[in-house]
């Protein structure tokens, strides 16, 4: 498969989605907020389970 084919695909698959682009139950704010959420608690595990300090 040729990165061109891989390309055309990849276009048609999103240009699927319609207007709205996304899925209608997915809350962009609630994604967003979660994924913060998320990298804040793995960079407090990764700074306590620092001893290089």
């Amino acid at each position: 498969m040729s990165l061109h084919s891989t390309a055309a695909q990849l276009v048609t698959l999103a240009s699927e989605g319609g207007e709205h682009g996304g899925h209608a139950s997915l809350n962009p704010y609630l994604t967003g907020g979660g994924a913060l959420v998320v990298l804040l608690l793995l960079l407090w595990i990764t700074t306590r389970f620092n001893r290089d300090r």
